[in-house]
């Protein structure tokens, strides 16, 4: 009877396994090429850096970054503080800030 059932759907199921496993070749071609394009490394089977080389040129990259990560760093750091500020003043009572305001006028 498994016979009966499965000779003639032979063909639809193993045409369905190529297409299945073409779909697959063809997405890992996708993001390998979408990763080369964009600048991220690629790994080999045991975890090696294939793309890109460390050169010169990926060490200034990486050195760029790093400044503009410290730059943004300090930049929120700042705007911490602001927010800081401004929760404060939003959330002491009218007296209060009355008061503040009145002493710094004092003041200058």
């Amino acid at each position: 009877m498994l016979h009966d059932d499965l000779i003639p759907r032979l063909f639809w199921i193993i045409s369905g396994g190529i297409v299945l496993g073409g779909f697959g070749i063809v997405g890992w071609v996708l993001t390998t090429w979408l990763r080369i394009k964009n600048g991220y490394p690629l790994n080999g089977a045991w975890g090696q850096a294939i793309y890109p080389k460390e050169n010169d040129q990926a060490m200034e990259r990486i050195k760029l970054l790093s400044q503009e990560n410290a730059q943004l760093r300090a930049e929120l750091g700042s705007i911490k503080d602001r927010l800081a500020n401004v929760e404060r003043i939003v959330t002491d009572s009218a007296v209060s800030l009355d008061r503040e305001i009145e002493q710094l006028r004092k003041t200058n």
